[in-house]
């Protein structure tokens, strides 16, 4: 299964973004270090790891402690063995789904109309891990549940509130 794996740093003066490798990685203590030597003095950094169009992994770091995760799909710990180090310890399900469908317009086109939560993914971990940012809960399950929606978009949008889309942009076209 192939993956990208994006990290985002917030420093003085801004955010710096790298591509980080995660081949050869055993646990999810490994993943953080990665994530730490992005940018070691980075009072947050994140890690986006989107995997073969359908599966995002976010895990989050403040001042190098305190590991958090967020998964979009509990089936991602099935499909691959990253997977299963990312997410396959991470036992609690993302509760509230009903609370993200959005009711319909009535007489609205289908363009207006918010589509209904995949009733097949099963987000897990922390879904409020971006809640200070600007990102709450219910607005990050709404964007991995939104149909068409491909990992690559929830990031770029979650770059895009954060204020650091350029740079990682710039990774995926290197």
């Amino acid at each position: 299964m192939s993956y990208f794996a994006a990290a985002v740093a917030r420093v003085e003066g801004g955010w710096t973004a790298d591509e980080v490798s995660l081949r050869g990685v055993t646990d999810i203590e490994e993943v953080a270090d990665r994530l730490r030597d992005v940018e070691p003095d980075a009072d947050l950094s994140l890690l986006f790891v989107e995997a073969d169009d359908t599966y995002l992994v976010i895990l989050r770091l403040d001042e190098g402690e305190d590991l958090r995760v967020f998964g979009s799909d509990s089936a991602y710990a099935e499909e691959s063995r990253l997977g299963a180090l990312l997410v396959g310890d991470l036992k609690t399900s993302v509760t509230g789904l009903e609370e993200v469908d959005e009711p319909r317009p009535s007489g609205g086109d289908d363009e207006t109309e918010q589509p209904a939560v995949d009733p097949e993914a099963d987000p897990v971990g922390d879904a409020d891990l971006l809640a200070d940012l600007g990102i709450p809960a219910q607005k990050l399950l709404a964007l991995c549940a939104h149909e068409g929606n491909m990992p690559a978009d929830v990031t770029a949008e979650i770059c895009q509130v954060l204020g650091c889309v350029d740079e990682v942009e710039e990774l995926r076209e290197v």
